[in-house]
């Protein structure tokens, strides 16, 4: 009896260390990382976000560090993000500008458009970082098809991304200087992004236990 009783918290015990570690690793998943600006120091904290990358890369052809980039100006790495909203007295809380949410800050009516056109299942969402690079990358997948801009001109895939394809098209966007300044910087950090990529990328191949040659990307 006294055997089956230790044996029993044993396991109890192991099953909150499991629930324990899995709640530390989630939440060290979501931890911004300290040096946005370099993608190597990005990788370091976050050494999945590199295989999501790929992968996205892989489905629709745009290059890993243009998807990193778009994250970095859209969400600041951030997972549950959404826009600011206005208070009502400094009580009550008004609508938000946008339904935007997550590290794509992708809106629901795109988002929906992006599931219901790659057959996302229940899991997919906009807090999970391979499910966001897999939507940008979609999304300027359809913005090469449609507008002709090339999958490595991140300042114009920005500019499609944030005005949609028909304000694109419209050219109201050369107009506005603080979307065009914001563009530019996306285009920046893409090119410092790859250019990083190319001294550290190495280092984050097969580098999971999980992971060994020839069943990994060399």
């Amino acid at each position: 009896m006294a055997a089956r009783e230790i044996t029993g918290i044993g396991v109890l015990t192991l099953m909150c260390v499991a629930v324990l570690a899995a709640l530390l690793l989630a939440a060290c998943a979501g931890t911004p990382p300290r040096n946005q600006e370099d993608i190597c120091s990005v990788l370091d904290q976050h050494p999945a976000w590199y295989d999501y990358a790929v992968d996205a890369e892989e489905r629709w052809g745009v290059p890993k560090h243009v998807l990193l980039s778009f994250v970095r100006f859209e969400s600041g790495f951030r997972s549950t993000v959404k826009p600011p909203r206005d208070w009502f007295l400094r009580v009550i809380p008004l609508p938000r500008d946008s339904s935007a949410y997550g590290y794509a800050q992708a809106q629901n009516f795109t988002w929906k458009e992006y599931l219901e056109e790659t057959d996302g299942g229940w899991f997919t969402d906009r807090d999970n970082m391979g499910d966001a690079l897999d939507f940008i990358g979609w999304y300027n997948h359809k913005s090469h098809e449609d507008l002709g801009i090339s999958v490595w001109d991140a300042k114009n895939l920005y500019l499609a991304y944030h005005e949609g394809r028909g304000g694109y098209r419209s050219g109201g966007w050369r107009n506005k200087p603080g979307l065009l300044e914001r563009a530019e910087q996306v285009d920046w950090q893409a090119r410092e992004y790859g250019a990083q990529l190319s001294q550290c990328e190495d280092r984050f191949k097969c580098d999971a236990w999980y992971q060994f040659w020839p069943f990994c990307r060399k």
